[in-house]
C-alpha cells in the first residue's frame, strides 16, 4: 500500500509569500558561506543537505490523499480521501497516468466543510465520460453539499456539467465493508457537524485517516475506542492542527486535536507511524518543523514499547507501507 499526500493544510489553502521565500534564500546563502559550490553536483548536494524547512515546503493545499494498492490488476480503481484543493493536482496526475481510459474513483470523505470539498469542481476526471466517482460519506447530506457549492452565483460551472458518473454512498459507522479489494471501516468523530475517520485494510497493511477530530482527554471510553480504531496501524494520518495547550483552552470545541494527543493514541494502539496532518494555515514551514521536533522529543520521553515513527505530512510526500 502506498500513500500519496496531495494536500495537508487545514481550514483554508495557503501559499508561500515573497517574504517567506526571501527568508529561505537568505538562510540557504548564509549556510553556503565558506563552502565550495563550484559544480552543479556540489550545489545539488549542498541543497539536499539543508533542513527541509529551508530547501522545501510543507505545502499549502487543503486535504487530499491517494492510496495505491500497487496491483496492476486493479489499477483502474482508485482510493482517495477528501476533495480539498489538493484534488486539482491529483486529478491532473490521474489524467497524465490514464488519459481518457475509464477509471473508478472511490472517495472517502471526512466531512463536508468547504476546505474538504472545494477541490471537486477542479478534479478533471469528473468531466470525462466513462469515469465513475463514488463519494463515500457518513453524512446523509453529502450530495447536497457537493451540488450546492456549484450553484449560481457561487461557481460558473454547474454540477450537471460533469461527464463522469457520480454516485453518493452513505456508510454506517462501525461496519467493516469491502470496496475495491480494500476493507473499510468508518468511525464517527467529534467535530462541528460531525466528521468520520476511516480505517483502510489491504494486504495485511492498515492505514487510518483521522482528521478534523477533537479528543477529550478526560473521556476514557472515547480514548479506548480510538485506541481500538488505530490498533496496529502501519500509518495514522492525524489532525495535529493545534498545540495541546490551545486544544484544551482557547480552541477547545473547535473540532481539532494536537500532536501530543496523536502520539498518546498511537502509543496506546501500538501504531507504527504517525503523520502530523491538517497543518494550521498560519504556521510557516519553520513552525511546522518545530512542532515535528517537539513531537519526536515527546515520543522518545514517553516511549514504553517500540518507537513510533513520526513525520509531518507535506504536499507531494509518498509513503510506502
Amino acid at each position: 500500500m502506498k500513500i500519496r499526500f496531495w494536500g495537508t493544510r487545514g481550514s483554508i489553502p495557503v501559499a508561500l509569500t515573497s517574504e517567506q521565500i526571501r527568508g529561505k534564500l537568505i538562510a540557504a546563502l548564509n549556510a553556503a558561506c565558506g563552502k565550495s559550490l563550484d559544480s552543479p553536483a556540489a550545489i545539488e548536494n549542498f541543497v539536499d543537505g539543508l533542513p527541509f524547512a529551508v530547501r522545501g515546503t510543507y505545502g499549502g493545499h487543503s486535504s487530499s490523499l491517494e492510496v495505491e494498492r500497487g496491483n496492476e490488476a486493479v489499477s483502474n480503481s482508485h482510493i482517495l480521501f477528501d476533495f480539498g484543493s489538493g484534488a486539482r493536482a491529483l486529478g491532473q496526475a490521474m489524467l497524465a497516468r490514464h488519459g481518457t481510459t475509464p477509471q473508478t474513483y472511490h472517495v472517502f470523505m471526512s466531512h463536508l466543510h468547504w476546505d474538504h470539498i472545494m477541490g471537486f469542481p477542479f478534479f478533471a476526471p469528473a468531466y470525462i465520460p466513462g469515469n465513475r466517482i463514488v463519494i463515500h460519506s457518513g453524512h446523509a447530506r453529502a450530495a447536497e453539499a457537493f451540488t450546492r457549492q456549484q450553484e449560481d452565483p457561487g461557481f460558473p460551472v454547474g454540477f450537471d456539467h460533469f461527464g463522469a458518473q457520480i454516485e453518493f454512498d452513505v456508510i454506517e459507522p462501525g461496519r467493516r465493508i469491502a470496496i475495491a479489494d480494500f476493507h473499510v471501516t468508518a468511525k464517527k468523530q467529534r467535530h462541528g457537524g460531525d466528521s468520520y475517520g476511516w480505517r483502510l485494510e489491504c494486504d495485511e497493511r492498515v492505514c487510518v485517516y483521522s482528521t478534523d477530530s477533537e479528543h477529550r482527554l478526560e473521556d476514557l471510553d472515547e480514548r479506548s475506542a480510538f485506541g481500538e480504531f488505530f490498533a496496529g496501524a502501519d500509518l495514522v494520518v492525524f489532525d495535529a492542527m493545534y498545540s495541546l495547550a490551545d486544544a484544551i483552552s482557547v480552541k477547545a470545541d473547535w473540532g481539532h486535536s494536537s500532536n501530543i494527543v496523536g502520539v498518546e493514541l498511537c502509543q496506546l494502539a501500538c501504531a507504527r507511524r504517525l503523520a502530523l496532518f491538517h497543518h494550521e494555515p498560519s504556521s510557516d514551514d519553520a513552525q511546522i518543523d518545530g512542532v515535528l521536533q517537539e513531537t519526536r522529543r515527546f515520543e522518545a520521553l514517553t516511549r514504553e514499547n517500540e518507537a513510533l515513527e513520526i513525520f509531518s505530512a507535506c504536499d507531494g510526500l509518498v509513503i510506502d507501507l
